[in-house]
């Protein structure tokens, strides 16, 4: 399953949430993929669970990976931003749109930030199944 390509506009947090709504699709269907390709024991013949849960393995962790660049990247943009609109903020002190906007961009930093925690449960939980269907399969190596 192909995730989009990580080009994320961290502009709009709609957007950025929608992205990653789009990226979180082979963990949303992680259940039905492993029941749909780990055979049961009558079929284990016919099958290649091994290179089927290595495939899926290497599937998530692109998908971890890629998501959580996406994630950082935007917090890294946004707080650029909001430091910038801080700075312009102490030199015009009675600039009432300029003060919106900094909470605008500080309420969408907080946001993505609280992404990272979400993507800390979505990959739990798709590790948690991998691991319950694959173990006897595939080992993968000790990076995770």
């Amino acid at each position: 399953m192909a995730a989009p390509s990580g080009v994320a506009s961290c502009e709009e947090f709609a957007e950025f949430q929608e992205l990653l709504r789009v990226m979180r699709t082979i963990d949303d269907r992680i259940v039905h993929e492993l029941n749909t390709t780990i055979p049961t024991a009558s079929f284990v013949e016919k099958i290649d669970a091994g290179q089927t849960c290595k495939e899926l393995y290497q599937s998530l962790m692109d998908a971890h990976t890629s998501r959580e660049r996406v994630i950082k990247n935007c917090i890294a943009q946004t707080s650029s931003v909001v430091k910038t609109l801080r700075e312009e903020r102490e030199k015009a002190q009675d600039d009432i749109a300029l003060l919106k906007q900094l909470r605008k961009e500080q309420t969408k930093l907080k946001l993505m930030q609280s992404e990272l925690n979400v993507e800390e449960v979505v990959n739990d939980r798709s590790w948690k199944v991998f691991n319950e269907r694959c173990r006897i399969h595939y080992k993968p190596p000790k990076s995770q």
